[in-house]
């Protein structure tokens, strides 16, 4: 008589999140950190231009990225609803979904391209170009206007194959994207010699390319589910409402950075210098971060797709282990290798004394961030968006009030990133009093 094969051993639960978060969060990282890489390519290369092109690309730069930042919720909201719909064994739904929020975002992208033509003198001005900046930066700004319906392409079809459960897609049409951006640039600056105008077209024509790389991708994966690539308008109303309020979060979370920047500015050139050193190591720890979030978005719209909703809490909490672990290291690692990264920012010892304490102020709450930006995507991956929305307004209204205080209280920097570390405890209260309670765990293919 044979012996039957011995039974394998069951997956602990912990491992299996762990192995479900890392497979999705590390590839996100890495697409994550691919984005700014684009804009950092092009200063490098323009900035051997001269001053004033670089200081017009960064102009527009800026504004740019606030045109089309406050689209992510194309990305957020598709991710949720293409996952729900994997979890609930509907993948033809999910393509299709997905499809919808594609032509969602070309919809979207007609009006931004022509306000963006026709406000980008307007938009130089308002961000403080120079009479010598002001003109590359409406060139570059104009010019890169028209690979937004390509960047905002990019942004949906990366929330279908995150709600797919790929996230290893995404990061190799980045690495290829931005691989291509150099190249495009290099030869179009120096080669064609077009200059600033030059920079930019190489960056519509990288975004270009990406974006018919993810269609191919989507196009196929339709024709194999047999689903319709014509836009239905239901499902592109249904995008919309589920993105509305994502915006409204979005837009408010702009609002703190924004009103930030601006008290920083008032405080003088040594704080605003120190304040905005600060904010990029912030924004790079974000990327880490919100890599976690991304799994998170996937991971809970799947479990509440297949109705599982005793996996989705267990799944969370599994994450916000992560999260805080995450944050701990990262404020350990900006506190101890202050001498390594300090110097490559600034050698100015008045800008390094101010930037002491902001740093370790930031250091202080990265355990706290690292359990916002995991209840965040927990939250998004629900789909509840309108709580989001109005837990942003919320925060909002507490942290501007304070925020605008600090210069007459001669708190300085310091002061304002007291400020800062308020607004991120007050969104992890936000976010964890709804993560205690039941209401955002909607079950079902779509979330009513």
């Amino acid at each position: 008589m044979t012996a039957s094969p011995p039974t394998p051993a069951p997956v602990p639960p912990r491992r299996r999140h762990d192995r479900e978060i890392l497979a999705l969060a590390v590839p996100a990282f890495g697409a994550l950190v691919a984005e700014p890489l684009f804009l950092m390519a092009d200063s490098a290369i323009v900035g051997h231009l001269g001053t004033a092109q670089l200081a017009g690309v960064g102009v527009a730069s800026a504004a740019l990225s606030t045109a089309t930042g406050v689209f992510v919720f194309l990305a957020y909201a598709t991710t949720a609803a293409v996952a729900r719909r994997i979890g609930a064994g509907d993948r033809r739904g999910a393509v299709q979904q997905g499809i919808d929020g594609i032509w969602l975002a070309l919809g979207l992208a007609v009006p931004v391209v022509l306000l963006t033509l026709l406000l980008a003198p307007w938009a130089a001005d308002a961000l403080g170009a120079s009479a010598t900046a002001a003109p590359h930066a409406v060139t570059y700004l104009r010019i890169s206007s028209l690979g937004i319906p390509a960047m905002l392409m990019v942004l949906a079809a990366t929330g279908v194959l995150r709600g797919l459960q790929d996230t290893r897609t995404p990061l190799v049409v980045a690495v290829a994207g931005f691989a291509a951006n150099i190249g495009l640039n290099a030869g179009l600056v120096y080669g064609a010699g077009l200059g600033v105008a030059g920079s930019a077209w190489g960056t519509v024509l990288a975004q270009t390319g990406m974006a018919a790389a993810y269609l191919v991708v989507v196009v196929r994966g339709a024709r194999r589910e047999r689903a319709s690539l014509r836009p239905d308008a239901a499902g592109i109303r249904a995008g919309a409402r589920a993105g509305g309020p994502l915006l409204v979060r979005t837009i408010s979370l702009r609002a703190v950075l924004m009103t930030a920047t601006a008290v920083a500015a008032r405080l003088g050139d040594d704080q605003v210098a120190a304040h905005q050193i600060t904010m990029a190591v912030f924004n790079f720890l974000a990327f880490a971060l919100d890599a976690i979030a991304i799994a998170g978005q996937a991971i809970i719209g799947r479990y509440l797709g297949a109705s599982d909703a005793p996996g989705a809490r267990a799944a969370t909490r599994r994450m916000i282990e992560w999260g805080i672990a995450s944050g701990l290291v990262l404020g350990l690692l900006v506190v101890v290798a202050r001498p390594l990264y300090v110097p490559l920012f600034t050698p100015d010892p008045a800008v390094r004394a101010q930037l002491g304490t902001a740093l370790l102020l930031l250091a202080l709450t990265q355990p706290v961030a690292g359990l916002v930006f995991v209840l965040d995507g927990v939250l998004m991956g629900a789909g509840d968006g309108p709580y989001l929305a109005w837990a942003g307004l919320a925060t909002l209204a507490v942290f501007v009030p304070v925020a605008l205080a600090v210069p007459a209280t001669g708190a300085g920097l310091a002061g304002l990133w007291w400020a800062m570390n308020l607004f991120m405890l007050l969104r992890a209260g936000f976010l964890a009093w709804r993560a205690r309670g039941g209401k955002w765990l909607v079950t079902g293919a779509v979330r009513g």
